[in-house]
């Protein structure tokens, strides 16, 4: 495996990947300072770097643009340049909310076609604009490296059993599950909902498949996913299902009843299919990639609480080892 960094080590997808590799926070490489940048990369002289730092307050960045672009924008570019003069692998994560959100008119979200990296992107909010222009400058200066976009990213049930500070929308479930009666979830926003385990082991197998010579992605854009497609309203219910619990305590409503100060997508079902065309593990359904975490949390609510993990799908594989292919 080649020596990795992650950056935005506190975040998901950076505490998934500090099992291997190095994963700094913020207060050690910090995106707006070059000189932080310089000096971390130095410092741990890595072969590869998966940037998944970002500022992801979609609400917040439509109050303070300059923040956002100070992170998503001009931090992407100036570790793009870093990379490039260090001769680092660079892969930087990125977003749904690039796109324009729209369902494709005259078609059903169930089943419109998932949106492909070389459709139109179009953003409508501050954070996408950000992420969107981070993605072109980075590739500017860096046509090698290779942007990776994810959507409904969850830690969900392994957040709750390592107390993991933060939330995201399955951990919250989990939790409102024990709180109140009913709870009301959008059920007119579409997406991928995505495993942070199933993610990070897809980024593993693509460097592993990149330095056994299967593949070359360099240059390009991809999409990593949970496979097939829900509702915010749906992914509830499945959780609360798979907590033992009745899924009609969830009720569906409409976007309008939640009004925030960016838009949120309607459609942001992403499609996996330059990921499959060269030869890479094919996404699992996100229904089955929730199991082995739900079914752990329930069986530890009424029994001593191990501290050892089951391995499962949902987990990262070493680059190269046997098991059930990541998500």
């Amino acid at each position: 495996m080649p020596r990795m960094l992650v950056t935005g080590g506190r975040g998901q997808l950076g505490r998934e990947l500090s099992r291997v590799a190095d994963a700094p926070g913020r207060a050690e490489l910090d995106l707006t300072a070059p000189d932080s940048i310089a000096a971390t990369l130095d410092r741990y002289a890595p072969e590869v770097v998966i940037n998944a730092a970002a500022y992801t307050d979609v609400d917040g960045a439509e109050a303070d643009e300059a923040v956002a672009r100070a992170v998503n924008t001009d931090g992407v570019r100036d570790l793009a340049v870093a990379c490039r003069d260090r001769g680092i692998r660079l892969i930087h994560i990125s977003t749904d909310y690039v796109f324009s959100g729209a369902i494709p008119e005259g078609s059903d979200p169930a089943t419109a076609r998932g949106l492909e990296p070389t459709d139109a992107t179009e953003p409508v909010t501050v954070y996408g604009r950000t992420k969107l222009a981070g993605e072109r400058a980075a590739l500017e200066v860096y046509p090698e490296m290779t942007v990776v976009r994810t959507a409904w990213l969850y830690t969900g049930p392994w957040r709750v059993l390592d107390e993991i500070p933060g939330s995201d929308f399955v951990a919250t479930m989990i939790r409102l599950e024990s709180q109140r009666d009913t709870i009301d979830v959008v059920d007119d926003q579409w997406g991928s909902p995505t495993s942070v385990g199933s993610l990070a082991g897809q980024l593993l197998e693509l460097l592993a498949a990149e330095k056994g010579g299967r593949v070359d992605r360099r240059g390009q854009i991809h999409h990593a996913i949970g496979g097939g497609r829900a509702t915010w309203c749906e992914l509830a219910r499945t959780v609360f299902r798979q907590l033992g619990a009745d899924p009609e305590r969830v009720r569906p409503c409409s976007s309008e009843q939640f009004p925030r100060p960016a838009p949120r997508p309607r459609f942001s079902v992403l499609a996996d299919r330059t990921w499959r065309e060269l030869g890479l593990s094919p996404t699992g359904d996100w229904r089955r990639d929730l199991v082995p975490g739900m079914s752990y949390l329930v069986s530890t609510r009424d029994s001593p609480r191990s501290t050892q993990r089951p391995v499962s799908s949902s987990e990262p594989l070493d680059p190269g080892s046997e098991g059930d292919a990541p998500q």
